[in-house]
């Protein structure tokens, strides 16, 4: 027998479980690079449709220029792709809208990531709403809709308006205030700017979102203005520190922001609470309404918080916040569902 020759040896005369179990090895390490290849081309495609719609966005608000120059810039880019698809007029004032309405940031985290041009645009044009855009495509990356049944789920408004914050608000604040109040908080915040990734301390995410509070201000929305991070306060000789506090120029109230990488507990309403009345007693004008508390946590039990301010005094809102993207497995198989589904 020559060297190179090998016995002919099949499954049958081997173990069968060892072969089972390689085989099997084979088939997860292919699904594994397809699934990643078919996330890094979704990924590409969205990050150069969101920079061509910057770009023209860019450009219109620094020269002016109108529509005109779109339809100039998708003559002039077919003519140097022939072979690549979607530079029509149409979907290059797609791209503006993709741009206008999602920050950078965002089309890399999830939801959005997961979802293929198409669903993008459809969540434009169907859907006024930040978060009922943010609300639907969660939906369709996690069950893995097409476009169309997308776009049937939305007309049929199948996916429930999103949600706010669970707070005490209305039996603490003024009727105007507390409509105000409940609506300038979310029900879940996009943290995923944080890059934090997986299990994160507690002690590490503080940090994160310490330094960056420009981007925190931007997921928080109009009307707040920082004030401080890691703020000390000094109580009967003791000191403690709050992670964030800010003004609402609306509502002409301090607001106290605390974060909690684990599930809500009562206790977590009563620490804010605490550094509410410091804020009342120490920092509050006059003229300044009562403070706000915002606790933020990985996840919440609607009954026990509403039990858990129920008899408080200091309004207090509970909201959560997404980190970011799934693992690269789930996050894999949940974006081939929805590009098998087009």
């Amino acid at each position: 027998m020559m060297k190179n020759d090998l016995p002919s040896a099949s499954p049958s005369t081997a173990s069968d479980g060892d072969y089972e179990r390689w085989i099997l090895s084979i088939k997860e390490r292919v699904r594994h690079a397809r699934l990643r290849a078919l996330l890094a081309a979704n990924a590409e495609q969205l990050a150069l449709y969101w920079d061509i719609g910057r770009s023209i966005l860019d450009k219109q608000e620094e020269h002016g220029w109108g529509s005109k120059v779109v339809d100039r810039m998708s003559r002039d880019l077919r003519a140097e792709f022939p072979d690549m698809t979607g530079f029509s007029l149409r979907n290059l004032l797609y791209m503006r809208a993709f741009a206008e309405t999602w920050r950078r940031s965002e089309i890399v985290q999830a939801p959005l990531a997961q979802l293929p041009w198409y669903h993008q645009i459809a969540l434009l044009e169907h859907l006024k709403s930040r978060g009922d855009r943010l609300a639907y495509a969660e939906q369709a990356a996690a069950n893995g809709w097409s476009r169309n049944v997308l776009v049937h789920n939305i007309d049929l408004r199948t996916v429930p308006p999103s949600p706010r914050a669970i707070s005490n608000f209305r039996g603490l604040m003024p009727p105007g205030d507390s409509d105000l109040a409940e609506n300038m908080l979310k029900g879940r915040y996009d943290l995923g700017f944080l890059d934090a990734g997986g299990r994160t301390r507690e002690n590490k995410l503080r940090k994160l979102l310490a330094d960056r509070v420009a981007q925190f201000l931007v997921e928080l929305g109009v009307g707040f203005a920082f004030v401080g991070k890691a703020v000390r306060i000094d109580v009967g000789g003791e000191e403690f520190e709050m992670d964030l506090l800010f003004y609402h120029l609306l509502l002409h109230r301090y607001v106290v922001v605390e974060l909690k990488t684990g599930r809500f507990r009562p206790q977590d309403a009563g620490q804010l609470g605490f550094y509410m009345t410091a804020v009342d007693r120490q920092v509050k004008t006059p003229s300044d309404g009562k403070t706000v508390g915002l606790l933020l946590c990985k996840s919440r039990n609607r009954v026990v918080v509403e039990y858990a301010l129920a008899d408080l005094l200091h309004p207090i809102g509970v909201s959560t916040y997404d980190l970011g993207l799934p693992p690269p497995d789930q996050l894999g198989a949940q974006l081939e569902r929805a590009l098998r589904a087009q």
